[in-house]
This record gives C-alpha cells, structure tokens and sequence, in this order.
C-alpha cells in the first residue's frame, strides 16, 4: 500500500485505499455497506460559526443513495440572517472528500460536510463556503497559482486548579508535564482530529496559563499544515468541534475567546499563507529570498488589512487582544521572523547548511526533500471569533489584490520593518504605520470603505458584506471601552462571548 495511505489516520482513506480528495459516491456507498454503518451525518456552517448537524439513518442502499445524490432540504432562515422566512428552504449536498467516521458516535456512523445550494439547485452566493471557494477560483484565474493556508489555532483549557506542580504565570510556551496539565488532552484532540482528515503540523501548549478565582487557564495550540484554502477552513472547523466534544466528555470547558482578562495573553488564529504553482511554493526566488510573487501579495495584504479584521475579529473582545505588548498586532507592517508586525515571513530553512548532518554525522539530508517548499507568509490579527471561510476568503482577495496594484511593490517596501515596533526607541517609526481598527465599529468602518474590492468578481454578495456591517455596529462600543481596564467588566463581556 502507498505509504501515505498507510499512515493516514482518517479510516476512509485506508479502507478505500485512496486519499480524501478522490472519494466519489460510489466509494461512501461501498464504505457504509461493507463496514455496517448505520447512520449518516451531514454538518455545514451557519452564520454563528459553528457547525449544525442533519442525522441519517441508513435503512436501504436507495435512500443512502438519494441522501448522497440530491442531499437534503433545511431552513435557511433558522442559519442566516439574510435569508427570510417566506423563502426560506436550501438544499445542503454532500462533499464527499470531506468524509470520515464520527469518532464521538457510539453508533457507527459517517459523518460529511455539505454545501448550500438554492432553490435553482445553484450554489448558494451568499453562504460563506460558496465565497471562499469563488475567492480561490478568482486567485488561480488572477495568479495561475493556488491559494494554501494553514491555521494555528489556539485555545484554553479551563478547569478547577489542583495547585501540584503549579505553572509559571505567562509562561507556558511549549512547557511540558506536570507544569502544564493538559498535554495529554493536546495530543488526544490531535489524534481525533486526524481521525477526521486533519493534516496537523503539531501541537504545544502556548504562553498563557494562569490562575483565576481557583481556577486554571491553560493556553494551547494545534498548528495545521498547509493544503488548499478550501479545504483549510473544512478542517479549522471540525477541529473546533473535535475539541469541545472531547472537553465535554472528559469534564472540562474550552473556549477559543481572543481575551480571557487583563493582562494575559489572549488566543489568536494565525494563518499562513503560500502560493503554489505545478505543485512548487511560489514564496521564495531561486535565491531563497522572498519572492517578487509573495512580496506582491503581501502589500494586499497592507493594503486591505484593516477591513480584514471584519472578518477576523467579529467581536468586541477581538480589540481586547490586538493591543500592544501582548503578542498581537496593532500596526500595518511585515517583516522577516518579527512577532511584533502584522505579517511575518516565518523563518524558513533557507540557509545552505545541512543541519541534519552537522547533528547526526552520516545522514545527510535526502536530495527529494526541498526546504523551501515549507515557507509561508503569516497574518497574525485573527481569532477564535472569525468565520474561517470569510477569514480565508478575505485573504485570498487581499492576496490576488497586490497582483492588481501597480505600486505593489514600493507599497511592500514602504511598509516592511527590522525592529520591534513597540519599543520606545522606535515610536518614529511606528507613527508612520497605519492602525488596524480598536473596536468593531471601526473595522465596519475599515470594510465598508474598501467593499467595492472583495465584491470585485462576484466573490463576496453585497448581501454578505451588509451583513458584516450590521453585525459589527450593533455592539456597543462604550461598553468595550468601559471594559479595557476594568477586569470585572472585561469577565462579564468575555463569558458573554465565551463560546464565539
């Protein structure tokens, strides 16, 4: 068997002997058959963020059939504000590459995502999946490349404090057992979350872990690999359901909340980014420098990077988190392995040295192994509240954007830093930066200047963008502000957005 089937932890692609994206009816049809199945799940996003759940039973080989051919009928007006009552019915049909076995379910049963369509049996415009996948579609055409990105997402486990082996406030930066307590859940989420396609890089715990009224915050990560944008956001979400099933079940809470209280650190989801042309990363030059491509994609990112937090950061307690000194962005700017910037270029395995053999004399690097393949662009504005398929979506405009700009690359130039930002000796060079905005009215504002862009070629319905708007000026922003320092107003306004 190809060895990377043989290692895919996904049950399907073993069984069938072929990857994910290859699944036809046919093959969900022979799985369910032959491996006594009995139920089938169908999930999709709604506006909340998070997905919904249609439950099969499976009492002939026609209605399996029927189910995997026409999909299902659901009210669209019970999962999207845009959509009314009096018209209200859309169909949600199965992707079947996103297939694999409910590991929660004690019956046996298959689980897949789907995709609106309308009463026309068109894909439905305004549904954030559908935007995303028109965004990708607009890159290639733009590029001739294709869009990847991967996610680091980030969260806490909160559970009663045992007070053994206690950690050190702030600093649980990839600390190991008994100082963090939640390794082992870390690594079962991974496991289940492979379970079901996800292509994870790796995991660590993260900065923040603290101590709150007896009761333990300990931050962590699940870092993904980098594969289509579409496909990204598929596997950010059923991650995110993963982790609250497994902390449901094993007693504790979660949260993906960008702030928890004052002064700790807050949890992020930063994405990379790469462009991919023949099945070779884009990024770098045959110098191994930052390509004339990536460095024209990043000045849409400078570009539009303010109105990016609408879909990034689509609460009040987002702009608690991109504040200074805290390991979050506040400025547009990029540079090269700097956290203080907004966008950072990674450090890549661009040096010409085999590391490998300079560790472990006699094995030399393998000639079929090429570094420059693994490097990325990162923004590190978002958070736990974004929809990932509008997040992904934004990027993938901002990117095709730079390609449309005429001064791209002076616009890279103007914007690139080699300093910490937030350093006092640098505030000359921070005053020439542009902000991103402090609170959600702001980034409606930063949006609503620019939607002529993202709804550029049909990628984001004008509906949808309105809908961001009003969301976004709906909050109260004198209760944010009100809640920046005082920590009993901030508790009240995270536990409000607790489960974003």
């Amino acid at each position: 068997m190809n060895p990377e089937i043989a290692l895919s932890k996904n049950e399907l692609v073993r069984f069938l002997g072929k990857p994910q994206r290859d699944f036809t009816r046919e093959d969900i049809v022979r799985y369910v058959t032959e491996s006594d199945i009995e139920m089938v799940n169908f999930m999709y996003p709604a506006a909340d963020g998070r997905l919904k759940t249609l439950n099969f039973v499976i009492n002939s080989l026609a209605y399996l059939e029927t189910i995997l051919t026409l999909g299902e009928r659901v009210d669209g007006s019970s999962l999207f504000p845009f959509i009314s009552a009096g018209s209200s019915d859309l169909y949600v049909v199965p992707r079947y590459r996103t297939a694999f076995r409910d590991p929660f379910a004690e019956i046996p049963t298959l689980t897949m995502l789907c995709s609106f369509c309308d009463k026309d049996g068109q894909p439905l415009e305004s549904s954030p999946e559908h935007t995303l996948h028109k965004a990708c579609e607009e890159f290639t055409r733009t590029t001739g490349m294709r869009f990847q990105a991967m996610g680091e997402l980030e969260y806490y486990v909160i559970a009663e404090d045992t007070s053994r082996f206690p950690a050190t406030d702030q600093k649980g930066y990839h600390e190991s057992a008994p100082f963090v307590k939640y390794n082992d859940f870390r690594t079962l989420c991974m496991s289940y979350i492979a379970r079901t396609g996800g292509q994870i890089k790796y995991g660590h715990s993260e900065v923040g872990n603290f101590t709150l009224d007896g009761t333990v915050y300990e931050q962590n990560e699940i870092e993904f690999l980098p594969v289509d944008a579409e496909d990204a956001a598929d596997q950010l979400m059923v991650a995110k359901w993963v982790i609250r099933n497994l902390a449901f079940r094993e007693g504790y809470d979660v949260t993906f909340a960008p702030k928890i209280t004052t002064g700790k650190a807050g949890s992020g989801l930063h994405i990379h980014m790469r462009m991919v042309r023949d099945g070779r990363n884009c990024m770098l030059d045959s110098n191994r420098r930052i390509s004339e491509e990536a460095r024209k994609a990043i000045a849409g990112l400078m570009k539009l990077a303010p109105a990016i937090t609408a879909f990034g950061n689509t609460n009040p307690t987002s702009y608690f988190r991109l504040v200074p000194h805290q390991e979050a962005p506040t400025n547009v700017c990029w540079g090269d392995r700097n956290r203080s910037v907004l966008v950072r270029v990674p450090l890549g395995w661009t040096a010409d040295a085999d590391m490998c053999a300079a560790i472990n004399p006699g094995q030399s690097t393998p000639a079929e192994i090429d570094a420059t393949q693994k490097q990325t662009v990162e923004i590190r504005s978002a958070d736990g509240s974004a929809d990932v398929y509008q997040l992904l979506a934004g990027l993938a405009v901002a990117l095709r954007y730079g390609f449309e700009l005429e001064n791209a690359l002076e616009i890279a130039e103007k914007t690139y830093v080699d300093v910490n930002i937030h350093a006092e000796e640098n505030a000359s060079r921070l005053a020439t930066l542009d902000s991103l905005p402090v609170d959600c009215a702001g980034s409606a504002d930063s949006l609503e200047a620019v939607r002529d862009v993202f709804e550029a070629r049909g990628v984001f319905s004008r509906g949808m963008i309105d809908g961001i708007l009003r969301k976004l000026r709906s909050y109260d922003p004198a209760e944010a502000e009100a809640a920046k320092n005082d920590p009993a107003k901030m508790q009240r306004m995270v536990e409000k957005y607790f489960h974003c």
